[in-house]
C-alpha cells in the first residue's frame, strides 16, 4: 500500500504531522508513504525512516492550475494507491479530485470549523480535538488507526548539531529560548512585559537568552535583542537544521502561539508558551506539553477570548487586555511554581 500524504503548509502545521508519521511508521512499517510538503520543512523528517519527501515547485514547475496537473503526472508515476489530504486548500482539493478521477480513494481532514467557531462565540467551553488527532482520524478513516509518537518526534540532524558546535550553552547557565513575535499582534505579548520578565528570571538565576522568530521580524528581533543583555539572535544566524538542534538542547523555551512553540515542543524541550487571542482550546496547544505551561488570562476573567482561531482581526475592545494584563509577574509565577525556575 502506497499512500500519499499532502500537508505543504504552515510551519507549525507541518511540523505537527510528525508524531503521526513516526507512529504510522513504527506501527505500519510495510506502508510506503509519500509526503508532498515543502523543502523548508525537510529537517522535520530527517529522523523518520521509510518515508519519501516530494517537494513540488509552487514557483515554476507547479505553479497555477497547469502546475497542479503536472503535479498530478509527477505524482500518479509512483503508483499513488490512497490519497490523504491534511491541508483541505484550493490546491489540494484540485489534486485530490484528479487521482480520485482516476479511481484513487481520497481521505480529507475535517478541520471541525463549526467546533472552532463554538469556542469563540462562547457556546462551547471544552477543549476540542488536538489537530494531531485530527490527522490521526483521517489515516484512521483510510484503514491505519494510529498512536501519535510522544516528543522527541523532530531529532535535529548531524549537520544541524555542527551548525550550533560553536555556540556556548554552558551548563551552570539556563539556555532559554525566546520567540517574542508572531504573525498576528493578537498573539503578540508586548515586549516590555517578556523583557521585563527576562530580567525577573535574570535576578534569580544565571541565564542566555536564545531569540527565535521569523525573517520577516529579523528587524525586530535585532532591536529587541539589543535592549536584553546576554541574549543571541538565533535567527538569520542559523539554519532550520540549526534551530531544531539549538532548540533541543534548551532548558526551556518561552513562546507566543506560533511555530517556534510547536517545534521546540515537538524536539522535547519545555515550552511555556503565552496565549492572547488565541486559546489551547482550539486545539494548537504545544504538542504534550501540560495544559499548566501555556500561561493566560482565564475566560471567566476575560469573557471576550479566546476571540479568534489563527490570530487574525483586531481587538474587539481596543485594550489588547488578553495581553495587557497578562503581566511579567503572572507568567514568572507560573515558572516558580512549575519549579522550571
Amino acid at each position: 500500500m502506497h499512500l500519499l500524504v499532502i500537508r505543504t503548509s504552515a510551519m507549525g502545521d507541518v511540523a505537527l504531522l510528525t508524531p503521526v508519521i513516526m507512529g504510522m511508521r513504527k506501527q505500519y512499517p510495510e506502508v510506503e508513504i509519500t509526503l508532498v510538503t515543502r523543502r523548508a520543512f525537510e529537517s522535520f523528517f530527517y529522523s523518520i525512516n521509510g518515508i519519501k519527501l516530494f517537494f513540488p515547485d509552487f514557483k515554476k514547475n507547479h505553479k497555477g492550475l497547469p502546475g497542479i496537473f503536472k503535479m498530478h503526472h509527477d505524482l500518479e508515476k509512483t503508483d499513488v494507491d490512497c490519497v490523504v489530504d491534511l491541508h483541505d486548500v484550493l490546491r489540494s482539493k484540485i489534486l485530490r479530485q484528479l487521482f480520485r478521477l482516476s479511481g484513487v480513494p481520497v481521505y480529507v481532514i475535517d478541520k471541525g470549523r463549526n467546533d472552532k467557531k463554538s469556542v469563540i462565540n462562547g457556546k462551547r467551553k471544552t477543549g476540542l480535538k488536538h489537530s494531531v488527532l485530527r490527522y490521526c482520524d483521517v489515516f484512521a478513516e483510510a484503514g491505519y488507526p494510529v498512536l501519535p509518537a510522544d516528543p522527541p518526534c523532530i531529532i535535529p540532524t548531524p549537520e544541524g548539531f555542527s551548525e550550533i558546535s560553536g555556540l556556548q550553552l554552558n551548563a551552570d547557565e539556563l539556555n532559554i529560548g525566546v520567540a517574542p513575535y508572531a504573525k498576528h499582534k493578537l498573539k503578540i505579548w508586548p515586549e516590555e512585559h517578556m523583557q521585563k520578565l527576562l530580567e525577573m528570571i535574570s535576578a534569580r538565576h544565571l541565564i542566555k537568552i536564545w531569540l527565535f522568530g521569523g525573517h520577516e521580524e529579523l528587524e525586530r528581533l535585532e532591536d529587541f535583542r539589543k535592549r536584553v543583555p546576554g541574549s543571541f539572535l538565533v535567527t538569520g544566524n542559523l539554519s532550520l537544521a540549526g534551530e531544531l538542534a539549538l532548540m533541543s538542547r534548551l532548558d526551556l523555551m518561552i513562546s507566543m502561539d506560533s511555530s517556534n512553540m510547536h517545534m521546540a515542543a515537538l524536539t522535547g524541550t519545555r515550552v511555556i508558551s503565552i496565549w492572547g487571542g488565541t486559546d489551547p482550546l482550539t486545539g494548537f496547544g504545544a504538542w504534550k506539553q501540560p495544559d499548566n505551561m501555556a500561561v493566560r488570562i482565564p475566560p471567566e476573567e476575560l469573557t471576550c477570548r479566546p476571540c479568534t482561531i489563527y490570530g487574525k482581526g483586531e481587538c474587539r475592545r481596543g485594550d489588547l487586555a488578553c495581553m495587557n494584563w497578562l503581566t511579567p509577574e503572572k507568567v514568572f509565577d507560573r515558572l516558580v511554581n512549575l519549579k522550571i525556575i
